[in-house]
């Protein structure tokens, strides 16, 4: 794995649906997606890969709020 390959940073859940991000760093500037069941909802670009993961929390946090579990939590 390489410091420019893309990664999954969570996978959540809610009854049947799913909801992942992926962040996708680049020279000048870092990328972050995120799906729900399969399907990109958005895409973002930061100027660095501390402020795509900030946002990423950010967002993980306000789908936790909602009722979203990590798949972390489930056995």
């Amino acid at each position: 794995m390489r410091s420019t390959d893309p990664a999954v940073l969570w996978r959540l859940t809610r009854g049947t649906s799913t909801a992942h991000a992926t962040i996708l760093p680049g020279g000048t500037q870092t990328t972050l997606t995120w799906f729900f069941d399969g399907v990109m909802d958005r895409a973002e670009n930061y100027e660095s890969m501390d402020i795509a993961l900030a946002r990423a929390d950010d967002i993980k946090g306000v789908l936790l709020r909602d009722g979203w579990r990590s798949q972390d939590d489930e056995g």
